[in-house]
Order: structure tokens, then C-alpha cells, then sequence
């Protein structure tokens, strides 16, 4: 049987080992071709090959439920749910997504972008099966890094409470998250993975049963029995753990080996009650540039598959926005002993791999840990440390009550720096960074704030650290800045919520904030071309605004815009709205920025065109709004 033939999973049912391997193989190689050509997530699923063939032949997909932590890991599980012929589209406009998503495909059991969610949710499906009556299996599969995450860890605990509830937690245990895992907890299955009693039973026990006579080559399901169970004398500490939770614990299993996934699969089902099968696996397994750097061929843009090396730009580009922000808080921070930078398990992300480079003693990985992230930073704050959390902005939604509880409600002086901020691209709804402004700005003493360029961004990580007087918030986008001079020293503060006039104009008045800013600079002269003259306005400040400035201005003008790159309700647009109104002063008003709908999977450059974003259909907005009857009454 071809891959391209499998339009359902429970065609897998019935196939020897011999065509499993032949389909993984096939599996790998269709992975890695279109990963290579248009980007995508790469170690993960070439890790979990094996592993999805041998628990979906155990189980019948029309009935029983799979949940994936994250999803990043499912590509092998979409190739073989009847997303073969499309699966060249994934991430694309239009296309397979990324990530599971439930209005995609009926086996997509549970959508989540975000780790540490499946087993929350198996269990959810679970007791709503013995609630209807229903018999069918529920199945999590989550990797080690994301049990570091405090949500599996409560799903875990409330699963061992439940003895006759049949829920499969199935651990991926590859020693990865995206950056490399921290923390007790993986490194505890890496003490029990490397010890000598399994590595022993791993190289010799087989080999030595095969000497037994009348055995060879084949053990019977009573040897099989009793090599399993010296395999878990061997390790009895991790299984104790998990079965003192109330979990069944099976495992460790070879991740790569069909024949041991599949007999210890099937034993799993028979048990009553929660089990965890712990397997195994080799994150970017059967690509040997990919295993040898698990971090870096987590997800890659396109690149040359024989090399591994990304394919040549057509030209030179302006630094990231990430890496500007690494090279100054690293200049920062070697000045200024007292700043500690934090990640959640996202280093490469959020350059602060860098950082840890050149200054380990300031530098805290917390894992796949937002929530924990930010009350330590609470905790480094209250004695006098320059905490800086480092979190991307969708992850950061993770750690809203903490926020709230333990950071703004006692004023303390901690920095959030917010990648990703805005439109990301390919990841989908899951990791568009829309709703910081909105989510943030509604709680009472934190200041938020965006720049313009990334020579603006040193000037905010200055202000950020100097800022003593409460929490403080910075976002920035995805992707590569615009290529103005950067500052090498002597940066200077902003003033706390004080914008700048970059255009004069009578026609209009225009506030741009962060990356909306030069956009809505281009407008203006697209505008100009027309008769029509802009003030535009870099706010540079959510909150608070500085009404000093743009109250008067909106009261003379008389035609006030709002450009943002989040979503309109509870924005910077309608914090200005607010303001105007608060104020009373009655202009009318147009908000552009992302409506109240979900920004699917597609390029940033596509986004922006389907969002309305781009400079000229600002302008072109402008005109209809606010000139309509003027550019009709020059017409004619």
C-alpha cells in the first residue's frame, strides 16, 4: 500500500510490520519534501512516525478520540486522515493548516496551538463518554517539555483521582521542547532513560533471551512478559511516580520500534483506569541534519533538503526585531547586574539564547511555564531585581491572572517584552499575536507601549528597564525591522506616555501605534497625491496616552484615524475613542485595525492585504470615510 492510498486511519488495521516501515519511510520522505519547499514544522512529526502508525492500527478512529498536545507533532497524522493530496498546501493560504484544527478534518479531535492542553481535554472526552453511555478510547499524546507545563500536571493529578476512568496518556519522551527542556521533571526521565540498568536491558536483554533454547529469534508472549517486566524493575522510580498519581505506567518503549508500540498499545487498552505509556523518541528522527540539531530544525523556512541549509535570500535583510532586542538587552545587562532575563522554553524565539550565551547568571528558562514566569518575576522584583520576561504575546494570555494578582495589583516594577506581537503568519489563530493591547490595557498601573522601528525598540527596552514605578509592556513584531541606524551606546528614556508629531497636516489627523506606524506614514502621502493632508501621530504609548498632544489636535483637525496591527475591540482605537469621549470632544472617528474575527493561517503579506492593512487601501479608506462628497464634488 502507497501512502497516497490511505484516505482513512483505519486502513492501517491489518498491515504487517514490513508495510508499516514502508509507510513511514514514505511518511518521512513526503515530510520532509514539502517542509523543505514551503517551511513548516520538521523535527517534531519526523519523531512521532512510528508512534502514530502504531497507536492508530490499535484503534478504530471512527469511534475513539486522539488528542495532540500543541499539534506541531500531528503532520504524520494528517498525512494518513486524507490530507495526502494536500498536504503540499500546509501552512499556505487556504491550505492544510498547521496545527489540528477541528472544522478541518472530523479525526481532529481538539485544536490547540498552546502546549500542555490534551490531557485536560482526553479527560474531558472521557468522563463525557461514560456520562452518554458511550464506549471509546481517549487518547493524549504529549511530549515531555510540555509536561512541564502546570496544567498537565492538574489534569494528571484529577485523572489519578478517577480509578475506573479509561483515559491513554501517551508521554513523547524526546528530551525537547522546542528549546532543550528544563526543569525537574524531564530531567528526572532523563536520569531513568540513561541509567545503566535500562541501557543494559536495552543492548543486552533481548540478545540474551535469544540464547535461551527452543526461543531464537522469537519470544513467546510469556518471555515478552517477563522482558517487559525486568525492563520496569529497572526503572521503578519514574513508574512509582506516576503510579503513586493513580496512572498505569507502561514503559519506557522504543518510540522507533513498531512491533514494541504496538504490543504495548494494545496491553494499554485492556487496563481500567488511566494508564501513561512512556515512549522513547528521537525529535527530527530519519533526517540526521535535523537530529544533530533538534532546536534549530524544530520548524525551518525553506531549505535545500540535501544541506540542510535555508535557501538563498535575493537580498540582504534589516535585522529581526528579536535579534536587535537580544544584542542591546545584552549591552544592557553587562552594564546592569541586577537584570535577569526570562523565557518560557522559547529562547531561540525570543533571542535570549543569545543572552544566555554571554550571561548564564542572568538568564532564567522556566519551560513551557507562562504562569510561573511571571510570578517569578513578581518574586525577583520585590527584592530589587530588573526582572524582564521575555514571553511571546500569545503566550503571555497563559499568564493573565498572574498579571493581575501578582504583578499589577502590587505595582511591581516588572518588564514584559511581547515578540510576535500582531500578525505571525503561517501558525494560524493559535499564535496570532491580536490581543495583548486589549487584554493588557484594561488592567489599572501597567504602562504599554510600541515602537516604530527597531532603533525605537532600544530606546523602549531603556525606558522599560529604567521604569521603576510598576509593571511595564512592551510589543513588537514578527520578522525583520526597516533597516534605520541603530544606536550603540547612550541610548536615551522616553518620557511615559508621550507621543511624537512625524507629518503636519489640516485635512486629518492620524495615530499610528508600533508597526502601524510607517504604514500609516505611506497613507499620508498616498493621501497627499490626493489634496488630502495628514497629521500623523506615532503614539508610541497604549497607555497611557498622552492627551496633551492628541486631544487638541483632534478638536482642531476635526477627522481623527486609528492604525493598529491587534484587534479593534478594546484596542488603541478604542482607547482613544474612549478618551474623545471621556473628553467631550464629538468628532467622528475611524478605527483600522483587525475586526472581530479569527486571522486564519497565511503569509504576514497576505494577511495584511485580506485585513485591509496595506497603505493604499488605508488611504483608500480615508477617502471614502471622510472625502467622499469632496472627491465626488472635484469629479465632476
Amino acid at each position: 500500500m502507497h501512502l497516497s492510498e490511505i484516505k482513512h486511519p483505519n486502513q492501517l488495521h491489518g498491515l504487517s510490520i514490513r508495510q508499516l516501515e514502508q509507510i513511514a519511510r514514505q511518511i518521512r520522505e513526503k515530510h520532509l519534501q514539502t517542509v523543505a519547499t514551503s517551511g513548516g514544522h520538521l523535527g517534531p512529526g519526523l519523531g512521532v512516525v512510528e508512534l502514530t502508525l502504531a497507536l492508530y492500527q490499535t484503534l478504530d478512529l471512527d469511534r475513539d478520540k486522539v488528542i495532540w498536545d500543541v499539534g506541531h507533532q500531528a503532520y504524520p497524522h494528517k498525512l494518513i486522515t486524507g490530507r495526502y493530496d494536500r498536504f503540499h498546501t500546509i501552512r499556505q493560504k487556504d491550505g492544510v493548516a498547521g496545527y489540528l484544527k477541528r472544522c478541518e478534518s472530523k479525526f481532529d479531535h481538539f485544536g490547540a496551538g498552546h502546549a500542555s492542553t490534551s490531557i485536560s481535554a482526553a479527560l474531558g472526552m472521557a468522563l463525557a463518554g461514560e456520562l452518554n453511555g458511550e464506549n471509546f478510547k481517549s487518547v493524549a499524546v504529549i511530549g515531555d517539555g510540555a509536561l512541564t507545563g502546570g496544567m498537565a500536571l492538574e489534569a494528571i493529578n484529577h485523572a489519578g483521582h478517577l480509578p475506573k476512568t479509561k483515559l491513554l496518556v501517551v508521554l513523547n519522551d524526546n528530551e525537547m521542547s522546542i528549546s532543550p527542556n528544563v526543569g525537574a521533571i524531564p530531567r528526572y526521565l532523563n536520569k531513568m532513560r540513561l541509567s545503566a540498568p535500562v541501557q543494559f536491558l536495552k543492548d543486552n536483554l533481548e540478545e540474551q533471551f535469544k540464547h535461551i533454547p527452543f526461543v531464537g529469534d522469537s519470544l513467546t508472549p510469556e518471555l515478552e512478559r517477563v522482558k517487559e517486566g525486568m525492563k520496569r524493575l529497572a526503572v521503578p522510580k519514574v513508574g512509582a511516580v506516576f503510579e503513586e498519581l493513580g496512572f498505569t505506567y507502561m514503559g519506557p518503549v522504543d518510540g522507533h520500534n513498531l512491533e514494541e508500540l504496538i504490543n504495548t498499545f494494545k496491553q494499554a487498552h485492556t487496563i481500567t483506569g488511566p494508564v501513561l505509556v512512556h515512549v522513547v523518541t528521537v525529535k527530527g528522527k530519519g533526517y540526521a541534519i535535523a537530529e544533530q540539531d533538534q532546536v534549530g530544525y524544530h520548524a525551518q523556512s525553506p531549505f535545500n533538503l540535501a544541506t540542510g541549509k535555508p535557501n538563498p535570500s535575493s537580498k540582504p535583510k534589516p535585522p529581526s526585531y528579536s535579534k536587535v532586542f537580544a544584542e542591546t538587552l545584552i549591552k544592557l545587562a553587562e552594564e546592569n547586574p541586577k537584570i535577569v532575563a526570562i523565557t518560557a522554553a522559547m529562547a531561540t524565539g525570543t533571542g535570549l539564547d543569545k543572552f544566555q550565551a554571554k550571561l548564564p547568571k542572568q538568564y532564567i528558562d522556566v519551560g513551557i511555564a507562562e504562569q510561573h514566569a511571571v510570578t517569578l518575576a513578581a518574586g525577583l522584583a520585590c527584592e530589587g531585581m530588573r526582572p524582564l520576561a521575555a514571553i511571546y504575546s500569545t503566550f503571555l494570555q497563559r499568564g493573565f491572572d498572574q498579571i493581575i494578582h501578582d504583578v499589577c495589583i502590587q505595582k511591581l516594577p516588572v518588564f514584559f517584552c511581547m515578540d510576535r506581537a500582531g500578525i505571525v503568519g503561517a501558525d494560524g489563530p493559535t499564535h496570532q499575536g491580536m490581543y495583548d493591547i486589549a487584554y493588557l490595557r484594561c488592567i489599572p498601573n501597567i504602562v504599554l507601549m510600541a515602537p516604530k522601528d527597531e532603533a525605537e525598540l532600544q530606546q523602549m527596552l531603556v525606558t522599560g528597564i529604567e521604569y521603576t514605578d510598576g509593571p511595564i509592556a512592551l510589543r513588537y513584531p514578527r520578522g525583520n525591522g526597516y533597516g534605520v541606524p541603530l544606536m550603540e551606546e547612550g541610548w536615551e528614556t522616553l518620557p511615559i506616555g508621550k507621543a511624537e508629531i512625524l507629518r503636519q497636516g489640516d485635512d486629518v489627523l492620524m495615530l499610528g501605534y508600533g508597526s502601524m506606524v510607517y504604514p500609516t506614514m505611506q497613507a499620508a502621502e498616498l493621501l497627499s497625491e490626493h489634496g488630502i493632508e495628514a497629521t500623523v501621530v506615532n503614539a508610541r504609548f497604549a497607555k497611557p496616552l498622552d492627551t496633551e498632544l492628541i486631544l487638541p489636535l483632534a478638536q482642531k483637525i476635526g477627522k481623527v484615524v486609528t492604525l493598529e496591527e491587534g484587534c479593534l475591540i478594546g484596542g488603541f482605537g478604542s482607547a482613544i475613542a474612549e478618551s474623545l469621549l471621556d473628553n467631550n470632544v464629538v468628532v467622528p472617528l475611524q478605527r483600522i485595525g483587525v475586526p472581530d474575527i479569527l486571522v486564519d493561517h497565511a503569509t504576514p503579506e497576505e494577511s495584511i492585504v485580506a485585513l485591509g492593512l496595506t497603505p493604499a487601501q488605508i488611504a483608500a479608506r480615508i477617502r471614502t470615510a471622510f472625502f467622499s462628497q469632496q472627491l465626488s464634488a472635484v469629479s465632476s
